[in-house]
């Protein structure tokens, strides 16, 4: 039996050479970047190396980037740290109803502390209500957060178009990127944002290990207290291993035939589900405007978690959407997002590859999956002639 596992949007397989570097900052440059000693130094030179190299992925400044645990407190920090920063200005945020649950929470807990949230709607294909924004900005609104490329469905935003009406209306705009990054490309002096959350397990790098981009000029406010770490942003000793390998992660994950690889095999494994399987919708867009490593499908008269419960006996890993969100029994608040009934909110199984995903792995899940699907519908109690669907069926 074949062993697959396209379940990368939820983590990646670390690297070997990330984790080499890894276990050097380890075991021999342990160091503590703020010592002033010989293996003080050694630190905080890898430290200040692995920021520039962060900075240049995104054509930022060094001293833009901020280094965080992860993507959940990178979207903390910004949230609530630009939230209290500016309340004299105002205390509105928008956001969108199809964000990381850390956001879609981060501003319920903002609510609480007295802030005014606007969830934008969003289109089938999961792409934000650009008029919906512009009428919801006021004089009160002190940032606007969208998600970059979606963590569940893979839609991708258009930063720039967001990006420039918040510049026109003297809004922050905040971007959480953890699933696009190295994906699409990202250039802040183009793009019009102001902030955005990165991290370092997504692209194969070690868990527990993110960063943040604050454009210069903006006003945050750290939550972390304690000594001068990040500048003074984030509090707590650096986790220099991680950061380490993190920028080893971003150096290796930068090339365009990364990019093109996964999208040929991501357009496979699309193209097969969707001629091979009946009663199936492909969630989210098609072509550039999806991240490359993601495909969501849709089945009638089945259940996600069955799906992904056979695929694991045929030693293959997917997911039924975000890993942060599967353990509810409550259905996709992205698929309900997109207007889809509760049938197909539950008959969705998401998989997403990397770059070491092979076409022969891919091969072995179209065979396997139309096999799982057929035994499901086999013994499920809906029948196919009492129900219609046909969208790209």
């Amino acid at each position: 039996m074949m062993y697959v596992y396209l379940d990368n949007g939820a983590t990646t397989q670390v690297d070997p050479r990330v984790t080499g570097k890894i276990i050097k900052y380890m075991n021999d440059r342990y160091g503590n970047a703020s010592s002033l000693h010989f293996k003080g130094r050694e630190a905080k030179k890898a430290l200040d190396k692995a920021r520039h190299t962060i900075a240049s992925s995104i054509n930022a400044r060094a001293d833009e980037i901020y280094f965080t645990s992860g993507g959940t407190e990178g979207n903390n920090l910004i949230l609530k740290g630009v939230a209290f920063a500016n309340r004299e200005k105002g205390n509105h945020i928008i956001t969108t109803k199809v964000e990381h649950k850390c956001v879609l929470e981060s501003c319920k807990w903002l609510e609480k502390q007295g802030f005014k949230i606007t969830y934008l709607d969003v289109d089938e294909e999961g792409f934000v209500d650009i008029e919906q924004l512009k009428n919801a900005i006021s004089d009160r609104t002190i940032l606007v957060s969208v998600i970059h490329g979606n963590n569940e469905i893979g839609t991708i935003n258009d930063l720039k178009e967001i990006g420039r009406i918040c510049g026109e209306k003297g809004v922050y705009f905040h971007s959480d990127a953890c699933q696009s990054y190295t994906k699409v490309a990202i250039d802040v002096q183009e793009m019009p944002v102001d902030l955005l959350t990165l991290n370092a397990h997504k692209i194969h790098g070690p868990k527990g290990v993110g960063a943040i981009y604050v454009r210069d000029g903006v006003k945050i406010e750290g939550w972390q207290h304690g000594g001068f770490h990040e500048m003074g942003i984030r509090a707590g000793t650096e986790n220099i291993h991680g950061i380490v390998g993190f920028a080893e992660a971003v150096k290796l994950s930068l090339s365009s035939k990364h990019i093109s690889y996964m999208t040929r095999l991501r357009d496979k494994l699309i193209d097969g589900v969707m001629t091979r399987i009946p009663y199936v919708r492909l969630n989210g867009p098609r072509g550039e405007k999806r991240l490359c490593n993601n495909a969501h499908f849709s089945f009638k008269f089945i259940e996600g978690e069955a799906i992904n419960g056979l695929l694991d006996d045929y030693g293959i890993c997917g997911s039924t959407g975000s890993a942060c969100s599967e353990k509810t029994l409550e259905p996709s608040y992205v698929l309900k997002s997109l207007g889809l009934n509760h049938e197909m909110m539950n008959g969705s199984l998401r998989m997403t590859l990397s770059r070491f995903t092979t076409e022969e792995e891919i091969d072995y899940v179209l065979e396997v999956l139309p096999l799982v699907i057929r035994r499901l519908r086999e013994i499920s109690p809906f029948k196919e002639e009492q129900h219609v669907f046909n969208r790209d069926a």
